[in-house]
């Protein structure tokens, strides 16, 4: 079972609101919404595999409740939605192989599917009708975004490939940033530490509708076929299952973002990894995440926005500072000396090519050398 944060005052939650406008560790109850559009004919064979799902759904520690529901006007339309005590432990399951496993015979009578994830802000009626403000659960105060949804992809190449990858993917002429009337490609941001590479993406808009238009771009088409010889794990682009597969592993979602300041001309961005022991991708992501909304507090932090990215022991973070010398610790994230060691100690020496010894000291310009992500690419839309 994954730990969520601490409970926080709700003058503390108004404020921080105002400037994180997205974060997994509320505490607070979510409610997830799976929209599904089955195939004709196949709506017994969906029925039957959703049973069967369901009944191992019930023991994953977190889950609280589900529903399935049948469109009253449509009966290809069907929609799922349950109950967590919290995001951490949901996504702790649907990131799992376990979960890849679980869900694997929907696939045959699915056509299509569309995720969407809500914390709970208010409740009437049911337990809430009887609970006191601090039993429920309940996210305090919504938070305010800046309309850009930010999500990454992550995926290890072939040892010695890493130098022809970095070539393919700095290379492709850039697609087109317009999806439709309302979403648009905003940036991609691509990096390589060792032989993992991550593409980071903001959207305005439709997400999956922006992936999807990037995935149908001939010119990103070439660049997944070019870099397919050097991938670690086979995929085949041509086989819906076997692309479904690779994506649904390489998916990095954004857990945390805050933004502390407008952006700057001469801000710089930097992307680190931060690998996590065995278990603890979550704690570190929710660690580093409390460090940034700290520093949004403090006006002399050189942090302008940071990205937390987390899918099981991979955390990645997205920051962008002020230009000129910049503190180490304070782009790492780790400027509370108390929780360094908290830190160090969660972080997977061995991928990050060091002995552990070399993060016990808490040298913070070793440790960001370590971290640094090499960049590869770093594309705007020329409106964004």
């Amino acid at each position: 079972m994954t730990t969520t944060s601490a409970p926080v005052s709700e003058s503390l939650t108004r404020q921080v609101s105002q400037r994180v406008s997205q974060s997994v560790f509320d505490g607070s109850h979510l409610r997830v919404v799976l929209l599904v559009d089955v195939y004709d004919g196949a709506q017994q064979q969906f029925l039957e595999a959703y049973e069967q799902l369901c009944n191992q759904v019930a023991s994953v520690p977190g889950h609280v409740s589900d529903q399935l529901c049948q469109s009253i006007e449509n009966p290809s339309q069907w929609l799922i939605t349950s109950e967590w005590e919290s995001a951490p432990p949901f996504l702790t399951w649907v990131n799992s192989e376990e979960h890849v496993r679980m869900v694997e015979p929907l696939h045959s009578c699915v056509r299509d599917t569309r995720s969407l994830r809500f914390h709970v802000v208010r409740e009437t009626g049911g337990p809430a009708a009887h609970a006191e403000p601090g039993e429920r659960r309940l996210q305090s105060s919504p938070r305010i975004g800046d309309g850009v949804i930010r999500h990454a992809l992550t995926f290890t190449v072939k040892p010695g490939s890493e130098e022809a990858v970095a070539k393919i993917l700095a290379d492709y002429a850039s697609p087109e940033p317009r999806v439709d009337d309302t979403t648009r490609l905003i940036r991609t941001s691509l990096f390589m530490h060792g032989n993992r590479v991550v593409r980071a993406i903001e959207v305005r808009g439709d997400l999956l509708a922006a992936l999807r238009h990037v995935a149908r771009q001939p010119e990103v088409r070439a660049v997944e076929e070019a870099i397919n010889p050097h991938l670690e794990h086979d995929r085949d682009l041509d086989d819906p299952e076997s692309a479904r597969v690779f994506f649904t592993r390489a998916a990095l979602p954004a857990v945390h973002h805050v933004t502390a300041g407008e952006a700057k001309a001469d801000a710089v961005r930097h992307a680190l990894y931060y690998p996590a022991r065995d278990g603890g991708g979550l704690r570190l992501a929710q660690l580093l995440s409390q460090q940034d909304e700290k520093a949004a507090d403090d006006p002399r932090s050189p942090v302008l926005r940071s990205t937390i990215f987390q899918r099981d022991d991979v955390v990645m973070r997205l920051v962008d500072v002020r230009g000129g010398d910049t503190d180490p610790a304070q782009v790492l994230g780790l400027t509370d000396r108390a929780r360094v060691a908290e830190v160090t100690a969660l972080l997977d020496a061995d991928a990050l090519g060091v002995d552990a010894s070399a993060l016990s000291d808490g040298a913070a310009a070793r440790l960001l050398t370590l971290a640094r992500m090499e960049l590869v690419t770093d594309r705007r839309s020329p409106d964004a």
